[in-house]
């Protein structure tokens, strides 16, 4: 079963309050923090960005409530970053434009530590279904799969190389994206990978967020990054699971359900639906869920159709 993560707030390695937040004394609700080395940090800004980093690990607590991951900028940043006294301290490590062919490098990285993986697709191989596909099963192979956390989805690289932008009227998913993401899913998901959405870059919109993390989702994304703290709670407030959802999840995986029920006017089917039952306990023990409202009692079906 892939593990919800929620919300993962982004964060220059550059940032004044970086320290604070690393170690729980500011935004102490972030679950999911990754410390930036790349995209967030311009080339002539690095060298204070890998002192300040180096700062951070090697004062904040062991002890976390947040998972802290570094985003490096490359192999050679990684393994700076691993030298670091407190690197133990971190969760692990996402990595930039991962591909079949530099996933192994990062990986030989790690090798000796616990540190777990979140490669981000955001390159040209990500259009390819083939590049995909090899990309899966060199990530199945032992060694790797226990270091892959989750697949994060790079939207905002995927639509440059497009030459787009995320507009500011509609989601993500009636972007050239949405095909993309969901041949994604359909490639790793089945195979016990999760995937994280991309970015929702206009602070601004809120209801075109809500929108989008609906999507995601629908799309069985496990978490979402935020470029804002004010995106966390209204990003995990999706990943609370409806009082509804709840109560049939609870029934599916009931040992004494008939094979096939009706519950709240919907199907449920305990053979096909206990995947999609076991994660969504697994959410609300992590997210909650909300209110009960006034439910129907399950009702056995003679047949499903």
């Amino acid at each position: 079963m892939v593990k919800p993560i929620g919300a993962s707030l982004y964060v220059p390695a550059t940032h004044k309050h970086l320290m604070e937040v690393a170690s729980g004394t500011r935004l102490a609700h972030v679950r999911s923090l990754i410390m930036c080395t790349e995209d967030a940090v311009a080339e002539r800004e690095l060298s204070y960005a890998m002192f300040n980093l180096s700062l951070v690990l090697a004062h904040m607590p062991a002890a976390s409530t947040a998972e802290r991951f570094v985003r490096v900028r490359n192999q050679e940043v990684m393994a700076r970053v691993l030298a670091m006294p407190g690197a133990d301290k971190l969760t692990g490590f996402v990595i930039p434009k991962a591909t079949q062919y530099n996933l192994a490098a990062y990986c030989k990285l790690v090798r000796d530590t616990r540190h777990v993986l979140m490669p981000t697709l955001e390159t040209a191989e990500v259009f390819d279904d083939e590049e995909m596909r090899a990309l899966r099963r060199l990530i199945e192979a032992p060694g790797f799969r226990e270091r892959v956390l989750a697949l994060r989805i790079g939207g905002n690289d995927l639509l440059s190389l497009l030459g787009l932008r995320r507009p500011r009227n509609m989601t993500l998913y009636r972007t050239p994206l949405g095909p993309v993401i969901a041949r994604l899913v359909t490639t790793f998901r089945p195979h016990g990978f999760a995937l994280t959405a991309p970015v929702f870059e206009h602070l601004d919109l809120p209801e075109l967020l809500n929108e989008e993390v609906a999507e995601d989702l629908a799309y069985g994304m496990v978490g979402k990054t935020a470029i804002h703290p004010s995106q966390i709670a209204a990003i995990e407030s999706h990943y609370r699971v409806s009082a509804g959802d709840l109560r049939a999840a609870a029934a599916i995986l009931h040992p004494d359900s008939p094979a096939v029920f009706a519950m709240d006017q919907s199907m449920c089917e305990v053979a096909t639906h206990r995947a999609w039952a076991e994660s969504t306990l697994a959410r609300s023990r992590l997210f909650g869920s909300h209110p009960e409202q006034n439910q129907l009692p399950p009702t056995v079906l003679n047949s499903p159709h």
